[in-house]
């Protein structure tokens, strides 16, 4: 406990030079910025912001300011779902229902209060648990090798491929297209080419910030050009700020449960953000003496989701900073980050770049509280950015995206796969496809091509070698478990939809 403890205070002693308080306030205001948005989520906003770290000299810095970015773009998004019902992503959602609600009764003011405070206290307590699990999991995992890191890669991915809003197969589809873009250019141990078609600025394969830029930054942004290009928006009554005491006293254990309840789902691959959003609500309205306001502006139903989304979003980054292993698709982007930083997470994160390691961590604990010093005051702000027709701000977004592709090699073949993949995000959005499967695959192609190829050669080319190692055979049956369990529950939906649409007495 008391070199956690130094260690951390090392971490402060890192977080706290200018250079890196400044870059977490530029992260935390332009995370909001772009997060406030309507339609734009965290997700997207990384992906746009992303090359803004591409040339900075310090790696540590970079991922600062992404982390920052991260849970601005977060606090954004609640923004615009109390105030116009836009959610900014899919665990947002939620926020939704009661925090409009609350903004119809002109009490937007005390919503956005509860929803900042909750979210300080529940990434606070989140940063707390990454601080106390991350060096006891860090450690197990040392005794991790190539046929672990496999099997984990493996279970991860199938994870996130099947928790997908109910479409397992078309997830699995997405995540094998992934790996197979990830596989793109020289194969690290025979060195042959795959897949290039004879193209020799993909020998290196696929620049990753080009294809995210376009997938969730210029493919979302054509797809809410169409939807809200006539649309004006009506914002609701944001009132006074301060919470009254009955407000302190309904969402004071909501911001608790929901702070725990996020933690421990977001450690989950996949899902977890919304898989918590939504157990947290539905716990609220369990343990609430009222459960019929809500849906009717009840403030737990803003405290507990907003609590939750935020704790799940720093818990991703303990099997990211520990294993290597991204949580979710914005963990798979930061993952991303850090390798183009040349920093592979993992357990030896702690060891050979503990200035990061444990710097993040401590400017975690800095930038909550920046975003809720910050954000509180600028409401008025963020309500007069909303008013710009999107349209304006999208075309500007897209302009920068444009030099931001170019600038990442000084190519304009990176503007092509930049537009080519925002029409690909276009579409597939237009479809109502999740791509988070096809990036988290193509993100961690490289870590499973490795860890495969060095597994069978640990094993003189026999994969008998992943089930004979007790952590990678028991990751693997977990996988198969969990995918047969999957299967199970498709077949009994599908006989269940056929049995109520048979003729009664049939």
């Amino acid at each position: 406990m008391l070199d956690t403890l130094s260690r951390l205070a090392y971490g402060f002693e890192v977080a706290l030079t200018p250079g890196n308080l400044l870059y977490a306030f530029i992260g935390c205001l332009l995370g909001t910025f772009v997060g406030v948005l309507p339609g734009l989520g965290p997700l997207t906003t990384i992906a746009l912001l992303l090359p803004l770290t591409y040339g900075m000299a310090d790696p540590v810095s970079a991922i600062i300011m992404l982390g920052a970015i991260t849970y601005g773009a977060m606090y954004g998004g609640s923004t615009t779902s109390i105030l116009l019902r836009v959610p900014g992503e899919a665990a947002s959602v939620i926020t939704v229902i009661d925090g409009y609600e609350m903004a119809k009764q002109g009490r937007a003011g005390p919503a956005l209060s509860i929803a900042a405070i909750g979210s300080f206290v529940a990434g606070t307590l989140s940063i707390i648990g990454l601080t106390l699990v991350g060096p006891l999991l860090s450690t197990w995992a040392l005794s991790f090798g190539a046929p672990e890191y496999f099997s984990l890669a493996l279970f991860g991915l199938l994870l996130a491929a099947t928790l997908n809003g109910g479409r397992p197969l078309i997830g699995i589809g997405m995540a094998l297209l992934g790996l197979i873009f990830g596989l793109v250019g020289l194969d690290p141990v025979s060195g042959m080419t795959r897949f290039t078609f004879g193209e020799v600025r993909i020998l290196d394969g696929i620049d990753v910030v080009a294809v995210l830029m376009g997938l969730y930054g210029v493919g979302e942004i054509l797809y809410n050009i169409e939807q809200r290009h006539n649309q004006s928006f009506i914002i609701g009554k944001v009132g006074k700020l301060m919470p009254s005491r009955q407000d302190w006293k309904d969402s004071g254990g909501a911001i608790g449960r929901g702070s725990l309840i996020g933690f421990v789902l977001g450690l989950l691959p996949g899902g977890g953000a919304l898989l918590a959003v939504m157990v947290s609500y539905m716990t609220e309205k369990r343990v609430s003496k009222h459960p019929e306001q809500f849906g009717k502006g009840a403030i737990a139903g803003v405290a507990g989701p907003e609590s939750a989304n935020n704790a799940a979003a720093t818990a991703a980054f303990v099997p990211l900073l520990t294993l290597g292993i991204p949580g979710n698709i914005i963990a798979a982007v930061l993952l991303a980050a850090l390798m183009m930083q040349n920093v592979q997470p993992g357990p030896l994160m702690m060891v050979e770049h503990p200035d990061m390691f444990w710097g993040v961590i401590a400017s975690m604990y800095i930038g909550n509280v920046m975003l809720l010093v910050l954000n509180l005051p600028l409401v008025g702000l963020w309500i007069k950015l909303l008013s710009i027709p999107f349209w304006i701000l999208g075309c500007v977004v897209m302009v920068i995206s444009a030099i931001g592709a170019y600038s990442l090699a000084n190519d304009f073949f990176n503007v092509g796969v930049l537009a080519v993949c925002g029409i690909i995000g276009y579409i597939v959005r237009k479809a109502n496809i999740d791509m988070g499967p096809f990036v988290m695959a193509f993100i961690l192609a490289d870590l499973v091509d490795v860890s495969l190829s060095q597994s069978l050669l640990m094993g003189d080319g026999s994969p008998v070698i992943l089930f004979t190692r007790p952590i990678s055979a028991t990751l693997l049956g977990l996988a198969v478990v969990y995918l047969l369990a999957q299967f199970w529950l498709i077949r009994k939906a599908r006989s269940e939809k056929i049995l109520e649409a048979l003729p009664v007495g049939d």
